[in-house]
């Protein structure tokens, strides 16, 4: 009979993996099939025991512009000098909307799936690029709206290839971003329940500090001409992710369903791929936090 201790000997230490020990995002990849069923519970627990079910996702955006169109556009009259501002707002709000969902649900994922940290081994991962993707989904249904009323307004007629490309690499810019923020945040959740106080306040900011309620040329007049500071302060406002994937949605939907649309922000192509790369980092410095961290995500938990 043969000895187990004489099998296990005769293969190479190498071969053998550390109990726990996690691969990072490429374990993402490797455990897909747990990946789709993260996303499928994601997406349909969300709106269960619900009336109105998917249809709030087409009612809070849309309340949340009627809002902000209301007070900012007709009664502050912060619509001066932008032409079919409902058109401008909406494809603004839906990017926030998009970053805000994925960055707080990815904050939150690990402490939210605390029972399966605990007991069983899988990639930690999982949970942040799942929430981020959940998130996605419930996107779609605020674009299908702003792509209707832009349908409306003739928007079929004026659209390009730059446009459809714009519409793809500010939606990449934005998940990416909102990731690699999700996967830092959530790591440091785990012990510091504080990273969620910190979350809220940066979404908070976020719609404020993007260019959705006004317009990159106002943040000019004010920075450059009003305030007199240098030229390379409105660079780096514009080199925001966020600021950039709004520019690339208003470039998309808005402009050209607007005749008179003010000049778009300068060097938009090369700040694509700026912010891309500034997002790119964001996701990589997010992953090392992560794995540094998450090998005390069952105790801390």
């Amino acid at each position: 009979m043969t000895d187990t201790r004489d099998l296990f000997s005769a293969v190479p230490r190498s071969e053998f993996d550390i109990p726990g020990k996690s691969r990072g995002l490429i374990d993402v990849v490797r455990w897909r099939y747990l990946l789709r069923l993260l996303i499928r519970t994601g997406v349909t627990t969300r709106y269960r025991n619900s009336v109105l079910g998917w249809t709030w996702s087409y009612v809070r955006p849309a309340a949340q512009f009627l809002v902000f169109w209301i007070v900012l556009g007709l009664f502050l009259r912060m619509d001066r000098g932008i032409e079919n501002y409902a058109v401008y707002l909406f494809s603004g709000i839906v990017v926030i909307n998009l970053f805000s969902e994925a960055f707080k649900n990815a904050t939150t994922s690990i402490v939210g799936n605390a029972a399966l940290v605990r007991k069983v081994f899988l990639p930690r991962q999982l949970f942040a690029v799942s929430a981020t993707v959940v998130a996605f989904v419930h996107f779609l249904p605020q674009v299908a709206l702003l792509l209707v009323v832009c349908l409306l307004l003739g928007w079929i007629v004026q659209i390009s290839v730059l446009s459809v490309l714009a519409i793809f690499a500010g939606m990449v810019i934005v998940m990416v971003f909102a990731l690699g923020l999700g996967l830092l945040f959530g790591a440091i959740n785990v012990r510091y329940r504080d990273a969620e106080n910190i979350v809220e306040l940066l979404l908070l900011l976020a719609t404020w500090a993007s260019p959705v309620l006004y317009s990159w040329t106002q943040v000019e007049d004010a920075l450059v001409g009003t305030l007199g500071w240098p030229q390379w302060v409105l660079e780096l406002y514009l080199l925001n992710p966020l600021t950039q994937a709004v520019e690339l949605f208003h470039y998309a939907f808005w402009r050209p369903v607007t005749p008179g649309a003010f000049a778009i922000p300068p060097n938009l192509a090369w700040n694509t791929l700026a912010t891309f790369v500034i997002a790119l980092a964001t996701l990589l410095i997010g992953q090392l936090v992560f794995r540094r961290l998450e090998g005390r995500f069952a105790q801390d938990l």
